[in-house]
């Protein structure tokens, strides 16, 4: 058998289109982390927000490679990683603008002296700086959310290569098996690291040590990828979601509301930071797999309502860089915790919809403008399909958003 009959990857409906409840889930996971900071006494366990978004994360990013490579044989990684960039690094860019500025202007605010932070941010290794690897360990302050995204570009600099490696030589259901054999790798290297007494930062901010958790998402979408609509396996996953959903799903929000991440040593403490991440993650991954195979479920057409979806794809990125800096800069001016609160929620809201409107979306728009030719060209076989499917298309550059 030659090498392109072994990589054929089977076409699917299921990962077809955009994921309206995927958008929403974001929304309800930044309000989460939200929620965690500003108030972490009501809501101690809003920062599973966090392992939703890896796990999501890990399995939309899969999905736009898969597409890519459905389309078209290959996937152009200059062009995968030029998009990214431009996707995210303005309004990272913008927002270490703004802080530096006002914190110079003005000295006495929450804002000011965080000039040391915003190469660590705009660099994407906030996290190793967090536990220490440049030296003293620092928690970034009005930055320090951007540990999250240091994670998964990280991430992103090997998943996307190593993908394309396996799918070069194995069947896509293999290299699902492959992947879920990298997350229980990975998961197997916490143990290790807790039983020889990782401190929690290390534990937290870790490259490793949240990569079983973006690798379970990576591998739910091969998943999605490999099987055929209709068959018994198809309509055994949608059984197994119907039931594994809303469970996974109550478990989360009573988790938000319940569960305080250990940071102290001892017996929860090892317990937790050995197997917590990976299981909150397959609680996720779950939710996400109901969603994907139950469009017209409750949960999903919830999720999918223009007002959770909407902010989910246009604000949530924007949200989760703001909300911490504004929250800060208010919690001397503003005592009241009730008011600092909703102010800080509508605050932040603004920013991000000047985030979007003014910064995001017309650099994406410029580097599409310069990207999408270039797949063109370099890709005679994608315009042949193109012409061939014309509605295949606007799928991938919807899916694009989801990055």
């Amino acid at each position: 058998m030659s090498a392109p009959e072994r990589n054929a990857v089977p076409g699917t409906s299921l990962i077809a289109g955009r994921k309206h409840a995927l958008d929403g889930l974001r929304t309800v996971a930044v309000a989460g982390v939200f929620f965690f900071h500003a108030a972490t006494a009501l809501v101690p366990g809003g920062s599973i927000g966090v392992d939703v978004f890896f796990t999501l994360s890990g399995f939309v990013i899969t999905l736009l490679i898969m597409k890519e490579h459905l389309a078209t044989g290959r996937l152009r990684l200059g062009i995968f990683y030029a998009k990214r960039l431009a996707r995210l690094w303005p309004a990272l860019l913008a927002l270490c603008g703004v802080i530096v500025a006002v914190g110079l202007a003005f000295p006495a605010s929450k804002w000011a002296g965080q000039e040391g932070f915003v190469l660590p941010a705009a660099a994407y290794v906030m996290n190793l700086a967090r536990f220490g690897m440049f030296g003293d360990s620092v928690a970034g302050e009005t930055l320090g959310p951007t540990w999250t995204l240091a994670v998964e570009e990280q991430f992103y600099l090997v998943w996307p290569l190593l993908l394309l490696v396996l799918l070069r030589f194995w069947k896509v259901r293999t290299v699902t098996w492959i992947t879920a054999g990298l997350a229980a790798a990975f998961l197997l290297e916490r143990f290790v690291l807790v039983l020889l007494g990782a401190p929690l930062n290390r534990l937290y901010n870790g490259p490793d040590t949240r990569a079983d958790e973006l690798l379970i998402g990576c591998t739910l979408a091969l998943v999605f990828t490999a099987v055929t609509p209709g068959s018994r396996f198809h309509a055994a996953l949608r059984t197994a979601a119907r039931r594994a959903g809303p469970a996974a799903g109550l478990i989360l929000l009573a988790a938000v509301f319940l569960l305080k991440e250990p940071d102290t040593p001892g017996p929860w403490f090892s317990a937790f930071w050995t197997v917590g991440p990976a299981v909150l993650s397959l609680l996720a991954a779950a939710l996400i797999g109901s969603l994907v195979l139950q469009p017209a479920g409750f949960a999903a057409r919830v999720l999918s309502h223009p007002w959770l979806a909407g902010p989910g794809r246009d604000l949530s990125y924007a949200f989760y860089l703001w909300h911490l800096p504004v929250y800060l800069l208010l919690m001397p001016l503003i005592p009241s915790l009730w008011l600092r609160v909703p102010l800080a929620a509508a605050l932040t809201v603004l920013l991000a919809y000047a985030s979007h409107r003014l910064v995001e979306t017309p650099v994406r728009r410029w580097a599409n403008r310069r990207l999408e030719p270039a797949v063109v060209r370099s890709s005679p076989e994608a315009a042949q399909k193109s012409a061939a499917a014309p509605d295949r298309g606007p799928e991938l550059v919807s899916a694009g958003r989801e990055s």
